[in-house]
């Protein structure tokens, strides 16, 4: 069997957030969600994590294209998913939402070795306008100096 390469990374959540933890989480597919992943037809990039009334978590508004060969059994683009996380894990994070007011942003979606889908989570705090112009500012520099490295 092939190696299924999937790693769909969600770019602008470095840039906006300052990760803070990072936890790795199932999460619960229907059978033509996880087929679409497999051919790579999946974004999160503007989804968030959020905690329902039962204290469980789930991902919003992560969007999975509807499987090309699937019949009328098709699932929904853009709905709410549940996340698999230890008791502890969930926990410690809703502690931390609430009392501090930190997001929880996913930073990649990849298929694990035994072909389940895994979702990298982190718990981040916002950055504010100052910081994401110092992160471009460090970027740029780090870009002239391996120019510079590479011209000699």
């Amino acid at each position: 069997m092939a190696k299924n390469k999937i790693n769909i990374q969600n770019k602008k959540a470095r840039f906006n957030y300052e990760i803070l933890d990072k936890f790795t989480s199932g999460i619960v597919l229907a059978g033509t969600e996880i087929k679409s992943i497999r051919e790579g037809k999946a974004t999160i990039a503007e989804s968030f994590c959020e905690f329902n009334d039962k204290g469980e978590l789930f991902i919003i508004n992560m969007d999975i294209q509807q499987y090309s060969h699937a019949s009328h059994f098709n699932h929904q683009p853009k709905s709410s998913r549940k996340l698999l996380l230890n008791k502890r894990e969930l926990k410690k994070l809703h502690k931390q939402v609430t009392n501090t007011g930190l997001t929880i942003v996913p930073l990649r979606l990849f298929i694990n070795d035994r072909g389940f889908a895994k979702l990298q989570i982190a718990l981040c705090k916002g950055k504010k306008l100052y910081d994401k112009r110092e992160s471009i500012k460090e970027r740029d520099t780090k870009r002239r100096l391996d120019r510079i490295k590479k011209a000699y």
